[in-house]
């Protein structure tokens, strides 16, 4: 969605972004700094990202299939069939 608005703006700030971001109209450098800021902010996000799952978790999930006998993992006494 755009929407058409005035506002009051440092035309020598947006020059110095428009040099900066390789813009040369004013919408397109706004639009650049705007999305530079959003791409900057996702990025900062993704680097707290904690997941639910660690390695540890990965290795209990996956020892089944290395398993030589069952009842380890709370089967009978038979071996493992391949």
């Amino acid at each position: 969605m755009r929407q058409h608005t005035t506002i009051d703006i440092d035309m020598e700030l947006v020059r110095e972004a428009g040099t900066a971001l390789g813009t040369t109209r004013m919408t397109e450098t706004v639009h650049a700094a705007l999305a530079d800021v959003v791409r900057r902010r996702r990025l900062t996000d993704l680097l707290g990202f904690q997941p639910a799952l660690d390695l540890d978790d990965l290795r209990e999930m996956r020892a089944h299939r290395f398993a030589e006998r069952l009842e380890r993992y709370g089967q009978d006494d038979e071996p493992a069939s391949s």
